[in-house]
Order: C-alpha cells, then sequence, then structure tokens
C-alpha cells in the first residue's frame, strides 16, 4: 500500500496538476498560432511576394527542398510567436513592474520595544 499511497502524493502534488494544465493549454495554443500562421500570415506573404515553395529542390537523393520549406514555416511561426504573444506580454509586464515600483512602500511595522519606548517619552512629556 506504501507504493499507491506515494503514487497519490505524486499524482495530488500541485506542479504535477499545473504541467498538466499547461500542457493542454500549450496545445490548444500551438493550434491557434498553427491556425494563424497558415490561414492569415503564409496568404499574406503569398499575396505580397507570391507563394514560396521549394519542395523541388532536390540534392541527388536529398529532399532539401522540403526541409527549406520547414525551416520557412518555422521561421514565420517564431516571429508570430515574437511579435503577436512575447513582445506584447514582455510591454504588460514592464507597465506592471513600473507600477509596482511606483506604488508607495508601506512602513514596516513598529517593533514592540519601540513602541514601549514612544509610550514612555510620551508619559514623560506630560
Amino acid at each position: 500500500m506504501k507504493i499507491i499511497d506515494e503514487f497519490k502524493a505524486f499524482i495530488i502534488k500541485g506542479n504535477v496538476v499545473d504541467l498538466a494544465v499547461g500542457v493542454v493549454i500549450g496545445a490548444g495554443f500551438g493550434k491557434v498560432v498553427e491556425s494563424m500562421v497558415k490561414d492569415v500570415i503564409t496568404p499574406l506573404i503569398g499575396a505580397i511576394g507570391g507563394q514560396p515553395d521549394f519542395a523541388a529542390i532536390k540534392l541527388g537523393p536529398l529532399m532539401i527542398g522540403s526541409f527549406i520549406n520547414a525551416g520557412v514555416a518555422f521561421f514565420i511561426l517564431a516571429a508570430v510567436i515574437f511579435f503577436l504573444v512575447v513582445k506584447p506580454m514582455n510591454v504588460l509586464m514592464a507597465m506592471a513592474r513600473k507600477k509596482e515600483a511606483e506604488a508607495p512602500a508601506a512602513p514596516p511595522p513598529v517593533p514592540e520595544d519601540v513602541k514601549l519606548l514612544i509610550e514612555i517619552r510620551d508619559l514623560l512629556k506630560k
């Protein structure tokens, strides 16, 4: 039974649940980004400069063109993620950090011995 208890503790740990949620959200987000690249960005690039297709390029039996196509698709995907997700998130995080820095820090609580000394001082003044 000890193994089952250890397994339950492992499964219920917050980091395992967080990881599972991250994987599911990541998969869904990946589909959204892939669709944006395939259905929006790539047609725009094709309309401006013609549809790039390097599949016909071969070096003997090696399909170099397919590899170039994959590299171009990766570059477009990385650019979309950087400019539409990472860059705006960095701006938002910088704004949040600036707002936190501008907020005045609360004064630290007065220690008990200092409170006692203040009371004694006030009583002596009277």
